[in-house]
């Protein structure tokens, strides 16, 4: 057997499951081994706390934790009591660890990293297990260039933000351990996962078959191995990091860079997937974009949109200099100025060099939603920035927006003029008077949930929003709006319906 090689035997994986069920190996059960102290130590790459809570555990979960999670080597019997059904033989043939030796004190070491995952997306919570290769906390070294990486905060943002409603074939591209695909196959009739690394795909066929499902795998590069075929969903964590190309000293990994140069890996795919999206599909990626001397990242991001055809909904989350890019990428990679002081200052150089010759005074980091109206006539398109707190998931309000701008963009004043509306249960109002004053200086209407927006309001759209309890139809309201404020309905409707087609489309108030 190849030793990077995972096997997909289903009796060995049916046993597998078992034996992680049995031992608790979830994600609240490592926490309660571990306690509260090395559980936050470990989600901070600090392993030191854990292995001191499990170096003298007999619970079956630690021999897990430090075998799996940790990457410390364990005495064969604890590893077998903890895996009594499947064994340290089958554990070493599905290519979980090495093959232990004869003795029960022979140390047995993991070959892949194991560990629970808990998420929750738009359509509920999900509890699985995700196999990928063992990190540098486990190692203690730089990844190898083919590294496959497990579940991140990125990962973790996509599952969050995609949309969840049901649809016929979904595309995974750029797969890598599978785990956006996993998050499809429970709302897809059929998903098909790609990427350029065969290791990659082998990652992705085990975590697929422990967590019972099975998925359309493909080896190659972006689009090509789905040519002219189409997809009702798009979901792409792809490799975006901005790397510096044509350098020996700069390492390429598999699982972040796309081979191209500054952000045109984004913009390929921003302009190309409308090749393969259904009509009414939905495509959602999360991309890195450069922010260049003089230019707007509106203006940039703006172009690919106009360019792709699509509605497009481009929210940038976070922006960094080029320094704090270079630093968060060089580190990523597993070499620290510490560790590796000469390749550290090389890669950082280069790092900046490669900014400097473009321009590059920041860089972008945010969601794309891209949609393609059943009519192919695109009305949507939204550039903004929301870097505060959100609430998650995302993917319901996501959905939820596309739905309501689909509906007006054949919603006219009539129609809409005869819609009963409803303020949403997470929306308050906060007024701001000065002392001894009767009437507010500001009025804001604030979103406790999905983006947390705030929209300050005028008297006439605050009146409006206080009496849609569903009981008066829009008209009614803004008919009464005129008489009290001795304006006249048809001035109120040209001030407040623009503004109430936002709030619609932001979810703050509800049909």
């Amino acid at each position: 057997m190849d030793p990077d090689t995972l096997t997909v035997d289903p009796a060995l994986i049916d046993a597998l499951r078992a034996d992680l069920t049995a031992a608790q190996f979830t994600v609240d059960g490592v926490e309660d081994l571990l306690g509260p102290m090395a559980a936050a130590a470990l989600h901070r790459e600090e392993p030191l706390p854990a292995l001191r809570a499990t170096g003298t555990a007999s619970d079956p979960r630690a021999a897990l934790v430090r075998t799996f999670v940790l990457g410390a080597d364990v005495d064969a019997s604890a590893v077998a009591a903890a895996l009594p059904t499947l064994g340290l033989d089958g554990a070493a043939r599905l290519g979980l660890v090495d093959a232990a030796g004869a003795d029960s004190h022979d140390p047995v070491h993991a070959r892949v990293d194991l560990r629970p995952y808990q998420a929750a997306d738009g359509a509920g919570q999900v509890d699985w297990w995700i196999a990928s290769d063992l990190g540098e906390l486990a190692t203690g070294g730089a990844l190898r260039t083919d590294h496959v990486l497990g579940v991140g905060g990125a990962s973790t943002t996509l599952a969050q933000v995609t949309v969840r409603d049901h649809r016929a074939r979904t595309l995974d591209l750029g797969t890598g351990c599978g785990i956006q695909a996993l998050h499809a196959s429970r709302h897809s009739d059929r998903v098909v996962a790609t990427d350029i690394s065969t290791r990659a795909l082998d990652f992705a066929r085990f975590n697929a078959a422990l967590a019972g499902t099975t998925l359309d795998l493909r080896a190659g590069s972006m689009l090509e191995p789905v040519a002219g075929e189409v997809f009702d969903l798009v979901v792409s964590n792809p490799p975006f990091v901005i790397t510096p190309r044509g350098r020996d000293d700069v390492p390429q990994y598999e699982y972040r860079d796309g081979g191209r140069t500054g952000d045109a890996i984004v913009r390929e795919l921003i302009t190309g997937v409308g090749g393969v999206l259904a009509p009414g599909g939905v495509a959602q990626l999360l991309g890195n974009w450069e922010v260049r001397r003089g230019d707007d990242w509106h203006e940039r991001v703006g172009a690919w949109l106009d360019e792709s055809g699509l509605d497009g909904w481009v929210v940038q989350r976070e922006i960094q200099d080029p320094a704090q890019y270079a630093e968060t990428w060089i580190r990523d990679g597993g070499t620290s100025p510490d560790r590796d002081p000469v390749g550290w200052r090389e890669r950082y150089g280069a790092w900046l060099d490669d900014f400097a010759q473009r321009d590059v005074e920041g860089i972008g980091f945010g969601i794309v939603v891209l949609h393609r109206p059943v009519d192919d006539r695109p009305r949507l398109r939204r550039l903004e920035e929301i870097t505060g707190t959100v609430r998650q998931p995302l993917g319901p309000v996501i959905s939820a927006a596309l739905a309501a701008h689909d509906r007006q963009a054949t919603l006219d004043d009539d129609a809409l003029s005869a819609l009963h509306l409803r303020v949403a249960p997470d929306v308050t109002e906060e007024r701001y008077l000065r002392p001894g004053d009767t009437d507010p200086q500001i009025v804001l209407l604030r979103q406790g949930g999905g983006f947390g927006r705030t929209v300050q309001v005028g008297t006439a759209l605050a009146g409006f929003v206080g009496a849609c309890d569903g009981e008066l139809s829009v008209g009614q309201i803004v008919g009464a709006l005129g008489a009290l404020l001795g304006v006249g309905a048809q001035a109120v409707a040209a001030d407040v319906l623009p503004e109430v087609r936002g709030l619609l489309a932001d979810g703050l108030l509800l049909t």
